[in-house]
């Protein structure tokens, strides 16, 4: 997916280390889900199912179930967000790009949970998700940080994830990272150069996160209306734009 994917395992439990297998198994599972779903939606690949759809040498009603069933979900936000999201390039090509990066995080987690891996951070692209604790049996939280835009050798700020604080998801959209690659619905471009967004599940943080970077001020007023986020944005000029709750978190 040209990213930097990693899955960060606390190594001293209560009943003592889990042994090599398990921790290895743990990882298969992850790379495995990332590589399944890269050859299905990469549009980098000439031979993926997207790429096929995209040259028009297969139709969406011919497609896999996993395709469909991400295009449906990826319709239903689309709506959700009035059209900020969209599954559509410019130039009408499908593109569920904003969609699947976390769409596998997703997915890994509930595998890791299925193995029962209940302690463990997943860091794809900066697109975080937590469960339990670095240190099990404790209520620590996990520490997430968030890249300043303008100095991509600083974090811009921290933020506690997971044991009960209502968040245990964070995602980060913008062009600092991969330039501008996100479609803006204003015709003088986005108001945000980074938007970050803390919800309980990491779609709707990446699906938010990439809208109010496209649909700017009035998205990122429906976003904290209908979902239960916080935020904060980046504007293009530098300013920052903080919900309560993530000034509250801060660290």
């Amino acid at each position: 997916m040209g990213t930097v994917i990693s899955l960060t395992l606390p190594v001293a439990t209560p009943g003592g280390n889990p042994p090599d297998d398990e921790l290895a198994a743990a990882a298969a599972v992850v790379e495995r889900l990332f590589r399944d779903l890269d050859q299905i939606f990469s549009l980098y690949r000439p031979d993926s199912e997207a790429s096929r759809l995209a040259r028009g040498d297969l139709s969406l009603r011919a497609a896999s179930a996993a395709m469909r069933g991400r295009y449906e979900e990826a319709m239903a936000w689309r709506l959700r967000t009035e059209g900020a999201f969209t599954p559509e390039r410019p130039d009408g090509v499908l593109d569920l790009s904003g969609l699947i990066k976390a769409h596998a995080i997703r997915e890994s987690g509930t595998s890791l949970l299925a193995l029962g891996r209940a302690d463990w951070c997943l860091n794809a692209g900066g697109d975080v998700l937590v469960s339990g604790s670095p240190v099990p049996g404790s209520y620590e939280p996990w520490d997430a940080g968030i890249i300043d835009p303008l100095a991509r050798g600083a974090l811009l700020t921290g933020y506690p994830l997971g044991h009960g604080r209502g968040h245990e998801a964070l995602a980060t959209s913008g062009s600092a990272e991969r330039g501008d690659h996100i479609w803006s619905a204003a015709a003088s471009g986005s108001e945000f150069m980074q938007v970050s967004v803390l919800a309980k599940d990491i779609v709707t943080a990446d699906v938010l996160a990439t809208a109010i970077v496209a649909g700017g001020v009035p998205m990122l007023n429906r976003a904290t209306d209908g979902w239960d986020v916080d935020v904060l944005a980046v504007r293009t000029d530098g300013r920052l734009l903080a919900t309560p709750g993530f000034r509250a978190g801060v660290s």
